[in-house]
């Protein structure tokens, strides 16, 4: 039997000291914080992802780089002026002043203000397109213009029974319409992509099938419209 010198008994040399647990649960409660605050870095991450790609300011960036490609420096101004007006500040105009008005009656306010937003940007672009045409505008924007609102169009009846991402949509045109412009590089919008596809099924908005088929629609629909019209 194991004999303890310093206490003189066998017995004592058979007692072991108890393990603290309060190391190991401080470092579980450290190692929780530091998940939750990576949560929380990703969360903020793809809210601003999914805030600067927004469809009306990307459409804003390629009807600039669209206007400056087919038209004078005089003309590009006005064009550039008229193009804004109706793909982004007409639209988000509307949104805004849906939220304001249903926010306070109705609980879903932020779906129908959605639904609002791609409405409204669907009636504006076929707007923009009648004006657009009236004014003799290079044939290049009227029919960028023209597709957007057919898009946005398609994106509304799908969304009648199933949530197809307009997010990835407001990529997916640009890289078509940019391609078409200016050659393969103006695929490299097509970057932008991922990381819209990872925010928006991160942030649960839309699944990745919803996220991708709001992508290869609008893009192949875009593709043919510029290809039948202007080919």
């Amino acid at each position: 039997m194991p004999f303890d010198e310093r206490s003189g008994s066998p017995a004592a040399a058979q007692i072991k000291p108890k393990k603290s647990r309060r190391f190991d649960v401080n470092r579980a409660a450290v190692h929780g914080s530091d998940i939750a605050q990576a949560g929380r870095e990703r969360q903020r991450w793809a809210t601003a992802i999914s805030n600067v790609t927004s469809p009306s300011i990307i459409a804003l960036f390629t009807f600039v780089l669209v206007n400056y490609a087919v038209s004078s420096r005089l003309s590009f101004v006005g064009l550039t002026v008229l193009t804004t007006l109706f793909a982004a500040v007409v639209p988000l105009w509307i949104l805004l002043a849906w939220i304001r008005t249903r926010a306070r009656y109705a609980d879903n306010a932020a779906e129908a203000g959605r639904w609002c937003w791609v409405a409204a940007s669907t009636v504006s672009y076929f707007f923009g397109t009648a004006v657009l045409l009236l004014i003799r505008a290079p044939p290049l924007i009227a029919v960028v213009a023209f597709g957007y609102g057919t898009c946005m169009l398609v994106m509304l009846i799908i969304n009648l029974r199933w949530k197809i991402s307009v997010h990835t949509m407001g990529i997916a045109v640009p890289t078509a319409v940019l391609a078409f412009v200016f050659g393969a590089w103006g695929l490299t919008c097509g970057l932008l992509l991922p990381p819209v596809i990872w925010s928006r099924v991160y942030l649960k908005k839309h699944t990745i099938a919803q996220a991708l088929a709001g992508a290869l629609v609008s893009f192949v629909l875009m593709a043919l419209i510029l290809v039948l019209l202007l080919s």
